[in-house]
């Protein structure tokens, strides 16, 4: 791999680790206050889960968009994808300031679909670029509707 490659690799990496370090800054403080405090279905995973698959969830993200943005971003599709891409990754952050930080799962579930949403747009966007890229992005579709899911269910506990 040549060093410009790898720099690219290692800026979208640490690009999507940062969006989750932001997202956490809303999330930790509230793990074991507020979020400990509320009713949660049975299928509530136990909360050192979390951060490890988030971990690997934006490590992926890191790979996909760095597969994308090798290929080059001179034409609209790539643009497009990339900007999208973006846009997920803002929803993402903002997910975790609704839920966690506001304490506002409503707002939040509302916001959840439209993420997921982002995410099967950025999906089929990257895969007319790189079929990898989007493949890598699978299991944080899933997850995000397991999430969801969850925070469904919260909502509704609560």
């Amino acid at each position: 791999m040549k060093q410009n490659n790898l720099l690219k690799l290692i800026g979208a990496i640490i690009g999507c680790q940062l969006a989750g370090l932001v997202g956490s800054i809303f999330t930790a403080p509230a793990i074991n206050t507020w979020y400990s405090q509320i009713n949660k279905p049975s299928f509530n995973p136990p909360n050192w889960i979390f951060a490890p698959v988030w971990t690997i969830l934006f490590l992926l993200m890191g790979i996909s968009f760095y597969l994308v943005w090798n290929k080059g971003l001179e034409d609209n599709k790539a643009k497009t994808a990339v900007l999208i891409f973006k846009v997920q990754l803002g929803l993402n952050i903002l997910w975790s300031m609704l839920f966690f930080g506001l304490r506002q799962p409503l707002l939040a579930f509302i916001e959840i679909i439209i993420l997921w949403g982002f995410i099967l747009m950025t999906i089929i966007r990257f895969y007319k670029i790189s079929r990898v890229a989007a493949y890598l992005l699978l299991p944080y579709l899933l997850w995000v509707g397991f999430a969801s899911f969850l925070n469904y269910s919260i909502l509704i506990l609560n």
